[in-house]
């Protein structure tokens, strides 16, 4: 077992459950090699699916004693082609012309429809229309009353139900339909403990998903999907109303020009930092690998670029719902991590405290005055007792290297942690008592070869005099073995 190890990656792994891993085993082995969080895709499947995967999930995590968490990924409103003509592909050349038309039903194989009964109203001609993630482009050359006439400017092969993007067109569709509310509430009933929004828009398109949770008290961290470009018009908004965000590049690197996506992600990923907010790099990370044993040199480069550039969490899509090697995703994944994170103990902590609206201002600065006296006395280890998850976000976002366990006596509260940075989290009963907290964290230190007599150990907590505060930071060496 290397689940809690001081030497794990501190950048989180995210990975989708599909066909390729979802027996029982097969989760378990992948969260011994690192994955913190695991991603049921609502784009797919049923309840019923999502409910046996969350079984396996719940029973994958405690054969590897381990607080896996689970992320519910809404579908949002994907705008797809309906059926084509006798449904067979159509080879499109540069300078062809299709037409989208109202209905259901294509009466040649130049005609195409949509899932999205406005798309006609709402497109104008000189509108781009991108199908399969920007694999086929056009542009509109004609609109009347029912019908919109589209010239291709890409060429490629168009399918049933492929995904459509309109780049730069304002659609009037909700961000989430009547099945992503009813997938919402399913989550809230599960104790889901992440959920995220797709084709975010506006704040108001996260706070409505939060208030429904609201009223079922469900404790979900909303994740905000950024991949559209009224997303990032909104940007500061959007983060300021979510728990954390993902950078959704598959999307995002259609809606807005490809050359601007890394551009893209450096300014999410610097914004969360800024707000003190998760943010999740996602799509394609390790792309090669759906059917490689390896990946390229780019990919492991991407790897690496997200985590230098501050992100708390990398996620793996296909290369582990569908490939070929799920575990061994997941095990380069983290590797590459470790080697990266290197580069990152050189850094310096943050010399001011940065303050959160999560914990009380004595909890912040209690908590970032733990990681500089961890750093000056060489600590091995920096304890944090988090009842709400709060104390252990805060000192995620300082980023100091020193190893930090997040301790609670509330198993919601550890899954919450998996998605923290550089935050392994750790049941403990009775946190009341400081000293019995030192007690047991020493003896399951030792216990697995963690601490040894003489190293020490800087713990976070509370007296109990100031309510839901952190107002006692103690340090504690591990005395030597009693013979």
């Amino acid at each position: 077992m290397t689940r809690n190890s001081l030497n794990e990656a501190r950048t989180k792994i995210v990975a989708t459950v599909g066909p390729a891993c979802e027996d029982e085993a097969t989760l378990a082995e992948m969260i011994e090699h690192g994955v913190d969080v695991f991603r049921i895709n609502a784009a797919h499947g049923t309840q019923a699916d999502y409910e046996r995967m969350r079984s396996k999930i719940v029973r994958a995590g405690e054969m590897a004693g381990f607080h896996v968490g689970i992320l519910l990924d809404l579908a949002g409103p994907k705008i797809r082609l309906g059926k084509l003509f006798n449904d067979q592909p159509l080879d499109v050349e540069i300078g062809d012309q299709v037409t989208f038309v109202r209905g259901d039903t294509p009466s040649n194989d130049r005609e195409l429809t949509s899932n999205y009964t406005r798309l006609i109203d709402e497109l104008s001609l000189g509108d781009r229309v991108m199908l399969a993630d920007g694999m086929i482009s056009m542009q509109v050359v004609e609109k009347l009353k029912d019908s919109v006439r589209c010239e291709i400017a890409v060429k490629g092969t168009i399918r049933s139900k492929q995904g459509i993007n309109l780049p730069g067109t304002s659609l009037s569709v909700s961000s989430m339909r009547p099945e992503d509310v009813d997938n919402a509430l399913w989550a809230a009933r599960n104790n889901i403990d992440f959920i995220s929004l797709s084709f975010v828009r506006t704040a108001q398109d996260v706070l409505s998903l939060k208030n429904l949770l609201a009223s079922m008290d469900a404790s979900a961290l909303v994740i905000a999907k950024i991949e559209k470009r009224e997303a990032l018009e909104e940007l500061e908004a959007i983060v300021d109303a979510a728990d954390g965000v993902m950078v959704a590049r598959g999307d995002l690197g259609v809606e807005i020009d490809v050359a601007d996506t890394p551009v893209a992600q450096k300014k999410i990923i610097r914004i969360c930092r800024e707000k003190l907010k998760p943010v999740i790099v996602a799509t394609q990370m390790l792309e090669s690998m759906h059917h490689n044993r390896r990946p390229t040199r780019a990919e492991a480069s991407d790897v690496a670029n997200a985590i230098l550039d501050g992100a708390d969490a990398c996620m793996l899509s296909g290369e582990t719902a569908i490939g070929d090697y799920p575990v061994l995703a997941v095990e380069t994944m983290n590797r590459i991590m470790i080697r990266t994170e290197v580069l990152l103990k050189s850094q310096p902590v943050e010399s001011k405290t940065r303050f959160s609206s999560r914990v009380h201002p004595v909890t912040s600065a209690v908590t970032h005055n733990a990681a500089n006296i961890a750093e000056a006395i060489d600590a091995k280890l920096v304890v944090v007792v988090s009842h709400t998850g709060g104390t252990a976000w805060v000192k995620a976002k300082q980023r100091n290297y020193i190893p930090t366990l997040g301790v609670s006596d509330s198993d919601a509260v550890l899954r919450r942690m998996t998605l923290f940075w550089g935050i392994m989290p750790h049941h403990v009963e009775n946190l009341e008592n400081p000293e019995k907290l030192i007690e047991k964290v020493t003896q399951w230190g030792v216990a697995r070869g963690m601490l040894v007599p003489g190293d020490r150990v800087v713990y976070v907590t509370g007296t109990g005099v100031l309510v839901n505060t952190h107002n006692l930071l103690v340090v504690h060496e591990v005395p030597p073995i009693k013979s």
